[in-house]
């Protein structure tokens, strides 16, 4: 039953076909392909299939595959409103990674940080993302009881697997949460219980975060709960297991003095090692590997949310990360893994460049891994004709322009013998990462900094390990690969200020630079990059702007909610 998941996972409209609202399980069909309720869960595959439902709602983004026409968002751009790419648009393009000059789906708003309650469809897209999950979590927890299995005849096939299979909806429910109170604040708690008809009732962060943690503190084996994750690495390909748990903990505890005023930096370091000391998820002995069509062999990666460019297409996954980061003649220079398809309309910040040593930025066309590097991970395009640093024009001016910006190309569709995989070049085949481990060795060290009780030995420890990692140095040296140069650090270069630029070097595109920033004091205000406020060298915005604003289209359904301070509502103007 554990390795069913995966199958189903990446066939998941060839499982069952859901409408785009989950209460529409409880009416009659519009017509034969959309199921009821009890289709659904008449049978164990009804069931699997909506368990694979509930991770897919993360990474893929409507019934058909690709964009296929069947969207799970009425009304919302398919291939934009996907939850990974979205998390992109909110998460990365408004800091110093990248810039994406287009105008369309209020992406220029979050770019220059202008964003207000009603211009910004990526944003009213990403919370209506997060709640359809929570709303397939919810569905699959009322249904996945011992009551219900038993008087559907599917008890003896699930007996010994049901409560795990609550507890993995479970964290993903909570990893929703956690992502609204990160993005939103305040906002309604919809839980099992909640009626179709019951109207959600607003909480305060610190309460949406309060039962994240209830859940995860349970599913994870911590306080007394039938549901229960697998052990780390015991769960099966596709699922979460309680390192899951554990990062996501750890990653709450970091922010939770941002987020409520609450020091929880024992916690968050307490909850890291757990991840490094289990050892089921050691980091690979290759930055790169991380990010290829064959990463869901990568130790490293705790939760890896599937891509397949024949069975789990999507123009919002993985696939959004290498075409718009490439474009044809950039394959030219390397194998891209998307051939002449890529879109080459995301480049990099200056900032992120100037992070890394210029001598480690060159792209050498006969070296395309970049293998001849110190810093593994400056992984950038420069080899394009005319094509410079700047994301700006000689009029400086922000400008559609190919040759402005240099290109992100850690994502590449190809295996880690730089070939096409089965799957061929048309969408990706890389999962995407996330959680893994180098995470939990940063947060590790960043808790100590910050007050946790360990000792700067052992945040330097961690840090380093991660840094020999990215150098190939050391105990990562391979043969053939620059490792003569140590990534280690001296104690005396260990800072707050050293982890922020080093978490930049190790998850630039990975969706947790915003919350990063605003953790670290400087995405408002102290620390400007290319366009913030609207501003080709940057500006200092207002505070305000640190959490987004509740979707005004929620605001009219639910006249309870309140707006997030900052923003004002144009409702009955």
């Amino acid at each position: 039953m554990k390795k069913y998941i995966f199958t189903l996972l990446l066939a998941i409209v060839g499982a069952v076909s859901f409408s785009s609202c989950v209460h529409d399980l409880d009416t009659m069909p519009i017509d034969d392909n959309k199921l009821v309720k009890d289709d659904v869960y008449s049978t164990t595959e009804g069931y699997m299939g909506m368990l694979a439902k509930c991770y897919a709602s993360l990474i893929q983004t409507g019934q058909q595959g690709g964009d296929g026409g069947d969207g799970d968002l009425l009304g919302a751009n398919e291939g934009y409103s996907g939850y990974v790419r979205l998390l992109f648009y909110l998460q990365e393009l408004s800091t110093d990674n990248f810039i994406m000059p287009s105008q369309s789906n209020g992406l220029r708003r979050c770019l220059n940080l202008t964003w207000d309650a009603s211009n910004a469809s990526v944003v009213t897209w990403t919370y209506q993302r997060l709640y359809m999950s929570v709303a397939y979590s919810n569905e699959f927890l009322r249904e996945c009881t011992p009551e219900a299995l038993k008087s559907r005849g599917l008890w003896d096939d699930f007996k010994d697997n049901y409560a795990q299979y609550r507890a993995e909806v479970k964290m993903i429910r909570a990893y929703c949460y956690v992502m609204l109170a990160d993005l939103f604040a305040n906002v309604p708690v919809i839980d099992e219980t909640v009626g179709p008809k019951d109207l959600p009732v607003q909480k305060t962060r610190a309460e949406v975060l309060e039962f994240a943690e209830k859940e995860l503190l349970a599913i994870c084996g911590a306080t007394a709960s039938e549901d229960v994750l697998a052990n780390p690495g015991t769960a099966g390909r596709g699922h979460v297991d309680r390192a899951a748990a554990w990062i996501l903990l750890s990653r709450m505890y970091l922010n939770m003095k941002t987020w409520t005023g609450t020091d929880r930096y024992n916690d968050a370091l307490a909850y890291s090692r757990k991840v490094i000391e289990c050892g089921v998820y050691p980091l690979a002995d290759d930055y790169r590997h991380i990010f290829l069509a064959d990463n869901d062999q990568c130790p490293e990666i705790i939760w890896g949310l599937a891509q397949d460019g024949l069975r789990a297409q999507s123009s919002a996954g993985t696939n959004f990360y290498v075409k718009a980061f490439v474009n044809g003649p950039m394959d030219e220079l390397y194998r891209t893994g998307v051939g002449s398809k890529g879109w080459g309309n995301v480049r990099s910040k200056t900032t992120l460049v100037d992070i890394f040593d210029p001598s480690d930025v060159t792209f050498r066309t006969d070296d395309t891994w970049g293998n001849t590097k110190n810093d593994k991970r400056a992984q950038f395009m420069t080899a394009l004709p005319n094509q410079k640093k700047e994301t700006w024009d000689d009029n400086e001016a922000m400008t559609s322009t190919f040759t402005c910006g240099f290109g992100y190309i850690k994502w590449r569709n190809v295996t880690r013998d730089d070939q096409i995989c089965a799957s061929g070049d048309i969408y990706s085949s890389i999962d995407f990462p996330l959680f893994r481990t180098a995470d939990a060795y940063l947060m590790a060290a960043e808790a100590i900094l910050r007050g946790a009780n360990g000792s700067r030995t052992l945040a330097l420890e961690y840090v380093n390990e991660v840094r020999m990692r990215a150098y190939m140095s050391d105990k990562y040296a391979k043969s053939g690969i620059k490792s003569d140069v140590s990534g280690k650090i001296q104690d005396s270069e260990l800072t707050l200020d050293f982890i922020l630029d080093e978490r930049q070097r190790e998850f630039a595109s990975e969706c947790l630079r915003r919350t990063d920033l605003i953790r670290f004091g400087k995405f408002t205000k102290g620390r400007n990059w290319d366009w913030k406020g609207g501003e080709r060298l940057g500006c200092d915005v207002d505070d305000h702007l640190k959490v987004f604003p509740i979707p005004e289209a929620e605001l009219m359904n639910n006249p309870t909610l309140e707006q997030n301070d900052g923003y004002k509502s144009t409702i009955g103007k």
